[in-house]
């Protein structure tokens, strides 16, 4: 017996090689400087552990609407209309999911059908490099992807022109993820609103077209960005779904909450379409969070704004570091808490080990291999992304200097 075309169909992980490296040599005892993780390295705020354990010990264990609670979905509406002014949000356009990931896979579900015989497949416009999970989740749901190219000297963002000759009658969605995963850069209030122009203009020439704004990192901005959420533009919020989560801004990575929500009657039928499929899947969050989540947007803007000052002292010392080291390209990172430095520069080298550089997964190996330093080649981010490594910086001032440091000296080995 063998599994199903859809699993079959998926490609294993371009890092997983690394990553069991990385751990191979932990386990012998080496010290391995690891800038791979995607989450924060603070702990959840207390408060908000609290929230849950009160609610447990209140005996909130019982199932609860698919959706979430209305007091919950009440707080999440009500946050995305005061914070990122999105019109028409009710509690009845929100869906409280098992992640963002979660959350993105079931609009995706809801959104695109794979082609009947003899008509040609919904196109999803995704920017590339992108966070690795939108292309299996686009093409698992029967969608295929085109790719909109950007690079380092770009800022890894896409143009208004370049999205209009993008856009056909078989384009079903617009992926849009600022600031980035992998990239580090984020777009600015204006950059955003002349994409949602260009959006607003293809109505007749591509009717079906959807925006998926995925805005899980809005809350870690520097470098005088202001986040901007594209689904605050009157002539697109009917249009636009906005997803976000706890997962980064509230160091609540493994807790696994994720939301979205549409305006108006368009997202209405996007919240029941989900919510009957998530009835058939996870059903709820678990009920003892709820009050978490409550507690979360209401009481901890402050302590959130401490990591962000954080990770924007990080961002700070990461690139000075970087831009110092011959031949890497990199833009200066304005949120998330990740830069991704091009290192084409150095293929066709080769590492002190003999291991000759002729793609990012090289570069990623042979310095893992000789300086004990672990980043995710960027192969797996699409087109572009071959010629990077993602390297996160949620980790702590001392460990950036000397892995940075290590970097340096790996370069500067190569011949």
């Amino acid at each position: 017996m063998d599994w199903s075309e859809r699993i079959g169909s998926l490609k294993p992980s371009a890092t997983l090689a690394v990553n069991q490296k990385a751990a191979q040599l932990r386990s012998e005892g080496v010290d391995v400087l690891s800038f791979a993780a995607g989450e924060p390295d603070f702990d959840t705020p207390e408060v908000i552990k609290q929230a849950a354990i009160r609610s447990l010990e209140a005996g909130e264990t019982k199932y609860c609407p698919v959706p979430g609670d209305l007091a919950t979905r009440r707080v999440v509406a009500e946050k995305l209309t005061r914070e990122n002014g999105i019109p028409g949000v009710t509690p009845d356009h929100v869906v409280l999911s098992s992640g963002g990931k979660h959350s993105l896979y079931q609009i995706f579900q809801a959104l695109i059908d794979p082609p009947a015989a003899g008509e040609m497949a919904w196109e999803v416009l995704l920017q590339v490099p992108a966070w690795v999970s939108y292309r299996p989740q686009i093409e698992l749901a029967g969608g295929v992807v085109v790719e909109l190219e950007t690079d380092a000297r770009s800022d890894f963002k896409i143009s208004p022109d370049q999205l209009r000759r993008a856009i056909g009658a078989r384009s079903r969605v617009l992926v849009l993820n600022s600031p980035s995963n992998p990239c580090g850069t984020m777009y600015t209030p204006g950059e955003l609103r002349a994409l949602g122009e260009v959006v607003a203009e293809s109505v007749e020439q591509a009717p079906d077209l959807v925006v998926i704004s995925d805005e899980l990192y809005e809350k870690v901005i520097f470098g005088g960005f202001e986040h901007f959420s594209i689904g605050s533009m009157p002539e697109i919020a009917e249009r636009t779904i906005t997803v976000n989560g706890l997962s980064k801004a509230y160091a609540m990575t493994g807790w696994r909450i994720g939301y979205f929500a549409g305006s108006g009657e368009f997202g209405l039928k996007i919240a029941k379409g989900v919510s009957r499929l998530q009835s058939q899947s996870t059903t709820s969050i678990p009920t003892f969070f709820l009050p978490a989540v409550r507690t979360a947007i209401l009481e901890c803007e402050a302590i959130v704004e401490e990591q962000r000052l954080v990770f924007a002292r990080r961002a700070e010392l990461v690139y000075g570091l970087l831009t110092r080291i011959p031949g890497l390209v990199c833009p200066k990172p304005t949120g998330a808490f990740y830069v991704f430095p091009d290192v084409s520069a150095h293929f066709g080298k080769r590492a002190p080990n003999g291991q000759k550089i002729e793609s990012a997964m090289d570069f990623a190996s042979a310095l893992l291999e000789t300086e004990h330093v672990a980043v995710v080649p960027g192969e797996d981010f699409g087109t572009g992304g071959e010629r990077c490594v993602r390297i996160s910086f949620a980790c702590g001032d001392e460990q950036i200097k000397a892995g940075m440091e290590r970097l340096a000296r790996f370069v500067g080995s190569l011949s």
